[in-house]
């Protein structure tokens, strides 16, 4: 009897996904796991301690950093950075609270995919695309200003085809929530409000973002989540005050998953937005800062929303 055509069983599924794993043995094994789902080959494994060595062209080389020492981290992530975009292959990394500042200062932006912990379905996703982006010939799309929806809508074909394999270790749906790019436009004033000489105070925009917090606990952050708008705030804030702002900090400030504010971070200094500024006193942590473009628009915006006798939202 003929089989019906359909979705491939899980035992014919290959992604055709080439890998190098790093990971500690003690290391969780969601991304072993979300390889396996993927049917992927893992042409290298190797601990922390291990160097890279020669291995086939990996489409991804996947880094599991929970857990790791920081001084590790710190000396090794470099190279593992280097060596990606030496191969071009894509780059995702599991990691973490407590490695987020570490992990940034060492690869963020571009093709990077940093999860912070994250489930079996969030590894899978991320390796489909960090995977398929590696695959396509350059020219194809820059892979670095589309955003995560994007890239996965072109996906559409290989994620359907791994829904089969991904269906017997997790039944949890792979979601993307990211929401448009943010953008900063021209300071001038379309709408007319008059000039003012105040200038921008820390004080009038950390009252803009304590009003922000207070709107949440009335309706809750589901709602009006607005990542980007809240870490200009942030660091604009900062800058006014002349304090620094760690990676870690901003995505507190963010208000929204930890995996979701570094994709934010990652896309507003993609667009040139935020800048990443190494502590000169501690090579594992950077510090974000506005850049003089993204500083002037929100001086620009703020004084003319008060000339206009307007709060700030």
């Amino acid at each position: 009897m003929t089989r019906p055509a359909g979705p491939p069983d899980a035992a014919d599924y290959d992604s055709g996904i080439d890998a190098v794993l790093i990971a500690a043995a003690s290391a969780p094994d969601r991304l072993a796991v979300a390889l396996a789902a993927l049917r992927g080959r893992v042409v290298g494994r190797l601990d922390w301690q291990a160097a890279f060595g020669d291995h086939a062209m990996p489409h991804v080389i996947v880094v599991e950093a929970a857990g790791v020492d920081l001084a590790l981290l710190a000396e090794r992530l470099p190279v593992i950075v280097d060596q990606a975009a030496a191969l071009q292959a894509g780059l995702v990394v599991a990691l973490g609270m407590d490695e987020i500042d570490v992990v940034a200062a060492a690869t963020l932006g571009g093709s990077t995919r940093l999860l912070v912990d994250p489930t079996v379905g969030d590894c899978v996703a991320a390796i489909v695309v960090a995977a398929e982006a590696a695959r396509l010939p350059a020219g194809v799309f820059d892979v670095t200003r589309e955003s995560d929806s994007t890239r996965l809508e072109r996906l559409n074909t290989e994620v359907a085809r791994i829904a089969e394999a991904l269906a017997r270790l997790t039944r949890a749906e792979i979601e993307e929530d990211t929401p448009a790019a943010p953008i900063v436009g021209d300071r001038t004033n379309h709408y007319g409000a008059p000039p003012s000489l105040a200038e921008p105070s820390a004080a009038d925009v950390r009252r803009a973002i304590r009003a922000r917090r207070l709107r949440d606990q009335f309706f809750g952050t589901a709602l009006f989540e607005d990542p980007g708008w809240d870490m200009l705030l942030d660091l604009y804030a900062a800058e006014l005050e002349r304090g620094r702002v760690s990676v870690s900090s901003l995505c507190i400030a963010a208000a929204v998953a930890p995996t979701t504010a570094l994709r934010w971070i990652a896309r507003m200094t993609d667009t040139g937005l935020f800048e990443r500024r190494p502590d000169m006193h501690d090579r594992r942590r950077a510090f974000m800062v506005l850049s003089d473009r993204a500083s002037e628009a929100m001086r620009g915006y703020i004084v003319a929303t008060r000339g206009a006798d307007l709060r700030i939202p």
